[in-house]
């Protein structure tokens, strides 16, 4: 831009301008047209990073606006997480529930882990039915259906039934199509690289 004469910059600006004003026209009627207030289903998965990241950034947006948070992590629980050492500080808004034991491959019991992800739903549930609860978070959730550890359908139907406005967010690789079929948001997370396949390890404040 350094090379344009001032009536070339000039002109550039008044395109940008003109463009931007066409652009904030078509925003602003869409944002005009979606005038429903209603409890979002937000299903984070995909093979890359940042599903579940992104899932408790919303808790910290829910609690900046006064919502009761409530949270249940499948097959985690092994060990404590930031995210989990965090959330207990505030236990008058987040309800925080760690119920599995470790990833599959290191509890390598099938029964068992059947038996914690049902647990773990039977809380879930709570939440669900509780309108008290502005915002859910099911971490995992989708390793446990993946595994069919949980019957999918009893899932979306407690999902579908929960308080109109809560908000629910559901995360982990795999999501199987039926969730995605009736979720209201739904972000799959891709790999471009990753600092494990470099042999990095995995970092305290980055990955736990």
């Amino acid at each position: 831009m350094n090379d344009m004469t001032p009536d070339e910059i000039t002109a550039l600006n008044e395109r940008h301008r003109a463009r931007m004003e066409r652009k904030k026209a078509v925003i602003d009627a869409k944002i005009a047209a979606a005038d429903k207030e209603i409890g979002i289903l937000i299903v984070n998965t995909g093979n890359g990073k940042g599903k579940s990241s992104s899932g408790f950034g919303m808790v910290a947006r829910a609690l900046g606006h006064g919502m009761k948070v409530g949270v249940v992590q499948f097959i985690k629980g092994a060990m404590s997480t930031g995210e989990e050492i965090f959330l207990r500080r505030f236990p008058g808004e987040v309800s925080f529930h760690a119920m599995g034991e470790g990833y599959t491959w290191e509890t390598q019991d099938r029964e068992r882990d059947i038996a914690k992800a049902n647990e773990a739903w039977e809380q879930a549930r709570r939440f669900l039915s509780d309108p008290a609860y502005g915002m859910v978070v099911l971490d995992e959730l989708n390793i446990a259906l993946k595994y069919r550890y949980l019957d999918v359908h009893t899932v979306i139907a407690d999902l579908l039934d929960r308080p109109v406005m809560q908000h629910v967010v559901v995360t982990g690789r795999g999501a199987p199509p039926e969730l995605v079929e009736v979720a209201d948001t739904v972000t799959e997370m891709n790999v471009v690289k990753h600092a494990f396949k470099a042999g990095i390890a995995a970092q305290a404040g980055t990955e736990w």
